[in-house]
């Protein structure tokens, strides 16, 4: 029988909804694997929950992601349906997200990641100095190491001169966490107009910058792409090069700090580091869930319709709880093998920057607890004020003492 649910206000479920969803989403899991939800953002929404329900979501072709060619724009932002900051591979769906992928991987490989390496230690290396040189030895783990190390390695990777950072900081918080719909559309206008500037000074005078590399590529057909499409996949590498790693590096902390041995164990054998990393991701990861997918037809699933052209979140931080695929999931272990999460998400649309989260967590977090052994949280969880929405998972600010 196929059934028409009744929508769920996520915030009447639990008005702590923000903070910790967890609890929601397994009570919706129990009673099936899809439901028409109301936001914390007073949206309509069909969510999907469960791990098998949620790697199916990933990889059914009716549920896409060409909202500029299929869908209504407005229905999940306020930006105009040609907007150039959206012409990029996750507004896309094959044949076109298999071209322009094609096209950005051929520049943005493992070598130019590994790369990086030496100038992520630098980084980290320098942001840390500036902490332990603060004689009260306490601060924003966010503001002061979260937020400036993944930022500052992105914008350089792409080429953007470091006094427009702090703008680029303002306008991606916009784009995936708005304060209201008129500082997003303004977000939408400035970004735009910035990079068409620097796009055209760096096509008179390429550097050995990602931009320039993705200005200049040329495939064997002769492909390549357009300025619509150098704006689109340049907010999107702005903007996922660095919110990712911001929340990973903040939400793996305070699941360290909640969990004292899991933190003693791991600063005795930093050996663990990589395990715990994965086990950070499948926990508390960055991305709450999928940026939405459009409906193209009516969809069933677990017995319940989602009419076309509805929007549809998957949820990937209940799919990594999901008893069904993790053992205890609620469970905080960084021995735990939690290969399999879908943090970085599933399918043709997984996330082409995870090596370089992976990599940019890695010497964070190992410098970070050699560097300061008495590093911990300086207020309470419920005093921490939370990321707004359901697509980033993090803090706006970590206080800690060292």
């Amino acid at each position: 029988m196929v059934l028409r649910p009744a929508i769920v206000d996520l915030l009447e479920l639990s008005p702590d909804f923000t903070r910790d969803p967890y609890p929601v989403y397994a009570a919706l899991r129990e009673k099936g694997p899809v439901h028409h939800v109301r936001t914390p953002d007073d949206e309509e929404m069909w969510l999907v929950v469960g791990h098998d329900a949620c790697r199916t979501a990933f990889t059914d072709p009716r549920l896409s992601r060409d909202w500029r060619g299929s869908g209504d724009m407005g229905q999940i932002i306020n930006a105009d349906q040609d907007h150039p900051a959206l012409a990029h591979m996750l507004m896309s769906d094959p044949p076109d997200h298999t071209r322009l992928r094609r096209l950005v991987a051929r520049e943005f490989t493992p070598r130019r990641i590994e790369a990086l390496a030496p100038r992520i230690q630098q980084v980290t290396d320098e942001l840390l100095d500036a902490m332990e040189a603060d004689e009260e030895r306490r601060g924003d783990l966010v503001n002061a190491f979260a937020f400036p190390l993944p930022m500052t390695v992105i914008c350089e990777l792409l080429g953007v001169p470091e006094l427009d950072r702090e703008a680029f900081r303002k306008w991606s918080g916009e784009m995936v966490a708005r304060t209201s719909p008129e500082a997003e559309a303004e977000a939408y206008a400035q970004m735009p107009r910035y990079l068409t500037g620097l796009i055209d000074a760096k096509r008179a005078a390429p550097g050995d910058d990602l931009l320039s590399a993705l200005i200049h590529t040329v495939d064997e057909g002769g492909d390549r792409l357009s300025p619509s499409e150098l704006i689109g996949m340049s907010v999107l590498l702005l903007i996922a090069g660095h919110e990712t790693t911001v929340n990973m590096i903040g939400n793996g902390m305070r699941a360290l700090f909640a969990h004292p041995d899991q933190l003693a164990d791991l600063r005795a054998d930093l050996g663990l580091l990589d395990g715990a990393i994965e086990e950070m991701l499948r926990y508390d990861g960055p991305v709450e869930t999928c940026t939405e997918r459009l409906a193209l037809e009516d969809v069933e699933m677990g017995g319940v319709v989602i009419p076309a052209g509805s929007a549809v979140l998957i949820a990937m931080a209940d799919a990594d709880r999901d008893p069904a695929r993790f053992e205890d999931p609620n469970r905080f272990d960084i021995r735990r093998d939690a290969r399999g999460h879908i943090a970085f998400g599933h399918g043709l649309h997984y996330c082409l920057g995870a090596p370089l989260a992976r990599m940019e967590g890695r010497i964070a977090l190992r410098s970070l607890l050699e560097r300061f052994p008495e590093l911990a949280a300086d207020a309470e969880e419920t005093q921490l004020s939370w990321v707004p929405g359901m697509l980033i998972r993090g803090v706006r600010e970590l206080p800690v003492r060292w």
